[in-house]
């Protein structure tokens, strides 16, 4: 249990919410989102919200239940009790945070670059990733107080660098014209289907709200301020992401979006700001990557090192430190240096929506004896996460058909093992004994 002096305040916790989802791709997700649906992307981060405010509602009233640092794995546990469903998807958690690490240890890279003048742009990015990576296990290893303490000096300097590149975006180019796009959207009839498709990844810039339940315990006030601290973060993200696509768009067309798509923000201050903007841009990125990877290794080292103590996964104890954090770290590495950015922010949607879907069926169908709610909410959330889901599979599918094959080999993979690591301790009913308090 954290002292009281030491928990986090409404604002402390609203600083880590939006710290993390703004550090968690948005900088790359702007021109994937542009190459699925066109013009209209500033409009997906809009529906994106409404969808994620929807499921957010399931977070919250679990939150204001179970108050917890267990998070996600705790909500799991009290739907579907202790047992092979609670772990494949708090593990389909974990990867999606291990693969948001990646993804943003990529973008690193490819906004570094953009200061350089070198050959072979993309063969560095993972170099770079890997590099940051490797940093943020140190820090994290060293339990390095300085950068913990800092983490709302950094959420605000992401917040504000980001909320003044858009204001000042749409000053200097003006709000974009979209004239053409009724024309545009009434003869392409598979405009719906790629709009659908682009709301995955739009969800997946403001996942990290999911952060807050993880560190119910640690909150001041659970019951009332994780429920607040998911809605403010929501709506500041909101502002800020439809402001600053709409900059980007006032300045750039959709090709350029698309061709910078790894990098569209740094391309999108060059003709308003010249190099001076490029500069505070890449800048501003180069924080909200480092900081946003140091906290995720944290918090997913952290989640996996509570599945191994409720014996969802195997032991983790060993003669190395702090082995949750080294596995995390090798797996985030192997990711980075195999991955490009738009499979892993597509894979990583994939799983999270699976996973998110689960928590909302568990609520809907387990714990209407134990949770008040309205059941209407979540099953509205299911069905817009499954429309949503199977919309972005097929899309994929058809543009490079290895996103959905890794992915289900990854579902096959984490389902085989957990359903042969609980068969090692669970008795001949199926049944294990876990501690529940949490």
């Amino acid at each position: 249990m954290t002292p009281q002096n030491k928990k986090l305040s409404l604002i402390g916790s609203v600083s880590l919410g939006t710290g993390v989802m703004i550090g968690a791709g948005i900088f790359v997700l702007m021109g994937q989102v542009a190459e699925l649906v066109g013009a209209l992307f500033p409009i997906v981060f809009v529906v994106g919200a409404i969808i994620t405010s929807l499921s957010a509602y399931s977070y919250v009233k679990f939150s204001n239940t179970y108050p917890s640092s267990g998070g996600v794995a705790k909500f799991l546990r009290k739907a579907y009790g202790p047992g092979t469903v609670t772990g494949v998807f708090a593990l389909l958690m974990y990867v999606s945070m291990v693969m948001a690490q990646s993804l943003v240890a990529r973008t690193f890279g490819s906004y570094t670059l953009q200061l350089v003048a070198v050959q072979n742009v993309e063969s560095y990015v993972p170099v770079l990733g890997v590099i940051l990576i490797t940093i943020a296990f140190i820090i994290n290893i060293s339990g390095n107080r300085v950068i913990e303490s800092s983490a709302n000096v950094t959420a605000i300097v992401k917040v504000l660098g980001i909320a003044l590149l858009a204001i000042a975006g749409l000053a200097v180019g003006g709000f974009p014209s979209f004239s053409n796009v009724g024309s545009e959207v009434a003869t392409d009839g598979a405009f719906v289907i790629g709009f659908i498709a682009a709301s995955a990844l739009a969800i997946l810039a403001y996942k990290g709200f999911t952060t807050i339940t993880n560190h119910g315990g640690d909150i001041t006030n659970p019951n009332r301020n994780v429920g607040y601290s998911i809605i403010i973060s929501v709506a500041i993200c909101t502002v800020i992401y439809v402001a600053l696509a709409f900059a980007v768009s006032s300045s750039l067309s959709v090709s350029e979006i698309v061709a910078a798509k790894n990098y569209a923000l740094a391309e999108a201050a060059k003709p308003v700001f010249g190099q001076l903007g490029l500069w505070v841009t890449v800048i501003i990125a180069i924080v909200a990557t480092v900081s946003g990877v140091i906290a995720s290794v944290f918090s997913s080292s952290r989640l996996l090192g509570m599945l191994s103590m409720m014996k969802q996964v195997p032991a983790l104890s060993s003669r190395f430190k702090n082995t949750p954090l080294v596995f995390t770290v090798t797996l985030a590495i192997l990711l980075t240096i195999f991955f490009d950015l738009t499979r892993i922010a597509a894979i990583g949607a994939i799983f999270y929506l699976l996973m998110d879907i689960a928590v909302h069926w568990g609520l809907l169908r387990y714990l209407r004896g134990d949770v008040i709610f309205n059941p209407l909410i979540p099953m509205l959330a299911i069905a817009l996460d499954v429309l949503i889901l199977v919309t972005f599979v097929v899309v994929k599918f058809k543009q490079d058909p290895l996103i959905p094959l890794v992915a289900l080999g990854g579902l096959i993979l984490i389902i085989g093992a957990e359903r042969l690591f609980m068969r090692s301790h669970t008795d001949n009913f199926g049944k294990m004994s876990m501690d529940d308090g949490m």
